[in-house]
């Protein structure tokens, strides 16, 4: 049986799949649905928006999308994410300049700023050296949530990192080394040399950012400064050493321009968006908690966190530029758990259908994309609706005993008992916190160096299509929406975007 959208109906039982013309049938609905493409959506990109999926490879796509179906009930392979919907699908090249297998840092520049970069850095270029803060200056690059906001549209950064991680980071800093999160954390001569930390930069470098939702509440506070949620544990207390309270320097300013700062979930969602021009949103002290581990009282959850983003920045008859991150994906797989890493990959596809029911395609460009993969895979024959936790369908032939589907190829999950393999059979593979077996022994498994998948809809989302540099990304969507380079083109009426190429032909110029 098969939904009116074309996509296999909930509760249809596998034997259906045995008919030919099941498939044939799909197959002709989606037939059907492609050539509905065939005009293009040529629309000016009135909104912009990035969800991150930060370590989400291909693999870790298709595990998600299995998860979700039998979080459903349904076997899985058959079921799709949110972001299986979008029309138009890429690859992108996630290399650093100095890396083959790259790291958030380098890539988050890439995809935020148009250049690639030097991995461990952000928001400058590939000749600024890690962690020689004399090479930032002159090397800075701009992101396009600063073109947006030059261009008069409400901005914002949602994750589930601290605000200062990586990811958003290249959003609006400039700094030679990624692990600078506040002053406590850089070297003095970087400080006496007038390099700023990231924390400090969230607030300097962009006026006005209007939503700053996540973690990382306690690079904002003066060393020592108890936390508001955890007294009584030391190492959730403020780090700078600048003696700054970077919160209290925001709200002084936001107060009377309709600003709230809020730090758990219940005053998030008490909040009036309609009456919120600037919103601060930092709830835990380091990172989100995982989801399968979140306090649904207390922490908010991603698709709740961006539901109230767009309700405030929707208000600006301009637009607005919305960067999403599901950070904890990389930290479910750096860890070994797939489990971790696979439901927060779900949970950003809860936030992409969120953002999907609040926007319009005619005028907004919606982009999911990852910034690296990881060496995270799974095989082994299994059958079909087994559990994507599951074990694979053989043992092994070399030494009799089984294994999980899923497996790393290097990480902590490298274990041996009496000198041999670990018998999965005799652990609970099924924990939320089960270690996959990994090939190689590390504290901490690594990023794989493949292409991921870039998935666009929307205005002038055919742009993203073949395989691109990531770098390509920002200036593809920057185009869409008329917003830093390459603005000729907006010259034509109707809405409708004249081609670049038409454009240079006719010697318009830029403006």
């Amino acid at each position: 049986r098969l939904s009116p959208a074309g996509t296999l109906a909930r509760g249809t039982d596998i034997t259906t799949t045995k008919e030919p013309k099941f498939w044939n049938d799909w197959a002709q609905k989606t037939l059907d649905k492609a050539l509905s493409l065939q005009t293009l959506n040529k629309n000016k990109a009135q909104n912009l928006i990035l969800f991150l999926g930060d370590g989400m490879g291909v693999p870790t796509v298709t595990a998600a999308r299995i998860l979700k179906g039998q979080l459903r009930g349904q076997p899985g392979e058959e079921g799709q994410l949110e972001m299986d919907k979008f029309p138009f699908v890429a690859l992108s090249k996630t290399y650093n300049t100095n890396a083959q297998v790259a790291d958030s840092a380098g890539t988050a520049t890439a995809y935020l700023c148009g250049v690639k970069a030097n991995e461990g850095t952000v928001g400058v270029s590939a000749a600024a050296v890690r962690s020689q803060c004399n090479t930032t200056q002159g090397n800075e690059v701009t992101s396009i949530l600063r073109w947006a906001k030059d261009a008069g549209k409400s901005i914002g950064i949602v994750t589930t990192t601290r605000v200062n991680h990586a990811t958003p980071s290249a959003a609006y800093a400039h700094c030679v080394d990624r692990d600078w999160y506040s002053d406590n954390e850089m070297p003095a001569d970087a400080v006496e040399a007038g390099c700023k930390d990231i924390a400090r930069q969230l607030f300097e470098n962009i006026p006005d950012i209007d939503v700053i939702m996540g973690g990382g509440r306690k690079y904002m506070y003066p060393k020592n400064t108890t936390d508001v949620e955890y007294p009584g544990q030391p190492k959730h207390s403020g780090t700078r050493k600048d003696g700054r309270n970077l919160v209290k320097e925001w709200v002084d300013r936001n107060t009377e321009k309709k600003g709230h700062y809020v730090w758990n979930k219940k005053d998030l969602l008490s909040l009036n968006p309609t009456k919120v021009d600037y919103l601060l949103g930092l709830f835990e002290p380091a990172d989100l908690p995982y989801d399968l581990e979140r306090n649904k009282e207390t922490d908010p959850s991603l698709s709740e966190m961006v539901e109230v983003a767009i309700k405030i920045l929707r208000r600006n008859p301009n637009g607005f530029y919305l960067l999403v991150e599901g950070g904890r994906i990389d930290h479910g797989h750096h860890e070994g758990k797939a489990k971790q890493a696979l439901h927060e990959a779900v949970e950003m596809d809860r936030a992409i259908g969120r953002a999907d029911l609040m926007t319009s395609t005619s005028d907004t460009l919606t982009v999911v994309t990852a910034d690296h993969s990881h060496l995270f895979g799974f095989g082994g024959y299994t059958q079909r609706g087994n559990s994507i936790f599951g074990l694979a369908a053989m043992i092994s032939d070399v030494d009799q005993k089984p294994f999980t589907a899923i497996l790393y190829g290097n990480g902590p999950g490298y274990k041996l008992v009496n000198g041999a393999r670990e018998n999965v059979s005799t652990v609970d593979y099924q924990d939320n916190s089960y270690l996959a077996q990994a090939a190689v022994p590390l504290s901490s498994e690594t990023h794989g160096g493949e292409d991921v998948a870039v998935f666009a809809k929307g205005p002038m989302a055919h742009l993203l299509h073949g395989v691109h540099e990531q770098n390509y990304i920002p200036h593809a969507m920057a185009y869409a929406a008329c917003i830093g380079q390459n603005r000729a083109h907006c010259l034509a009426s109707a809405g409708a975007l004249l081609p670049l190429f038409l454009l240079k032909q006719n010697k318009i110029k830029d403006f």
